[in-house]
């Protein structure tokens, strides 16, 4: 029905030019008065949920879904300790780009910091502490906690004192991200095709604006740690896809730290708990 970005006072449907007013109600269609008894009042775009969680808008189809505190308990009240304002941070920037992999691999590989310290130097001196990395399932829902102190080197990226590193990943497609002193970005992936998908990546500030600080993280990240994943994704989606190709095991170690994959040893399940 709509596609770009901005605004407007009516949806016009650009195959038979209905149009819908921003509640969805019919306002006018082509030819309807030659048409008896077409009542365009009983006539209006289908509903759909949205919820607002943690300040961001949630959209969803399934008119009988739960809301969100029931599908991941306990994430905004660990999210609002660790940024209060969260809430009120405004949208400042984002990009996206075609991974050329299926979901799957997708979010296994933000899900997992085995690689990160061979394929993400950049990230792992410049924003974290490798040493204290931990991600683990989090509470009763479908969700993935990633944690670390901050990048303390010569290499870090910005001034990371404040908040240590946190990110959530909410199953199955978006994840909440604060980098160290407070600086907020999510992920969010949508699959176009059983081997395709894109990503998004959000940044938000306080007033809206990209000052130089946030400047230089969303320019260095997509430099290194976005642009390698990208690389990254598209060689797995090609490794699945060969016939010499055979699952390995995963390596599980009882720290829970950067070279464990125990995180994405549960996605499996939740996908396989799904209907259809």
């Amino acid at each position: 029905m709509v596609e770009g970005t901005g605004r407007t006072r009516v949806l016009v449907c650009p195959f038979h030019a209905w149009a819908y007013e921003l509640d969805g109600r019919l306002r006018a269609a082509l030819g309807a008065k030659e048409v008896p008894g077409f009542d365009r009042t009983q006539i209006c775009l289908t509903e759909v949920r949205l919820e607002v969680f943690l300040g961001f808008a949630f959209v969803n189809l399934d008119p009988d879904a739960r809301p969100m505190d029931e599908c991941y308990p306990g994430v905004a009240e660990a999210v609002l300790a660790r940024c209060p304002d969260i809430e009120d941070r405004l949208f400042a920037h984002e990009h996206a780009a075609q991974e050329f992999c299926n979901w799957l691999v997708a979010v296994e590989n933000y899900s997992e910091c085995y690689h990160c310290g061979h394929c993400h130097k950049a990230f792992a001196e410049g924003v974290i502490d490798p040493a204290s990395y931990d991600i683990r399932p989090f509470g009763a829902g479908r969700v993935l906690r990633h944690t670390a102190g901050a990048a303390a080197g010569e290499g870090k990226w910005y001034d990371t004192s404040g908040p240590a590193y946190a990110s959530y990943y909410l199953y199955p497609a978006f994840s909440l991200q604060m980098y160290p002193g407070g600086l907020v970005n999510t992920y969010y992936w949508r699959p176009t095709a059983p081997d395709d998908t894109i990503v998004h990546r959000g940044w938000f500030s306080r007033d809206g604006v990209v000052d130089d600080q946030l400047h230089e993280v969303i320019d260095r990240d997509r430099e290194t740690t976005f642009a390698e994943d990208m690389a990254l994704v598209k060689q797995v989606q090609r490794g699945l896809g060969s016939a010499g190709y055979r699952p390995g095991p995963l390596m599980i170690s009882p720290s829970c730290g950067i070279n464990s994959e125990h995180s994405i040893a549960a996605l499996p399940g939740w996908v396989r708990e799904d209907p259809g």
